[in-house]
């Protein structure tokens, strides 16, 4: 199957820091999981973002999608693939 990347997108950096953590443990792909925040569209203020955590190289038959999904929204997130 064609890698895909994997999005989990959580409400702040102490959330997006802990679940990179724990995304560290899930087998590799291309690279470690990172961490980006993303200020939202048409906001000024510094305040205004989501954190990403961005797992690249992976294919869905090499993740638990369910358990990413559940890992983001138990940190208030969700999960994307993009």
């Amino acid at each position: 199957m064609t890698d895909v990347r994997h999005i989990l997108v959580l409400p702040d950096r102490d959330s997006a820091e802990a679940v990179a953590e724990l995304c560290s443990e899930l087998p590799a792909g291309e690279s470690a999981p990172e961490v980006h925040r993303e200020a939202l569209a048409g906001e000024d203020d510094a305040e205004d973002a989501q954190w990403l955590v961005v797992l690249d190289g992976c294919s869905d038959d090499d993740l638990d999608l369910t358990a990413l999904a559940e890992l983001a929204e138990t940190h208030g997130g969700w999960l994307e693939r993009d």
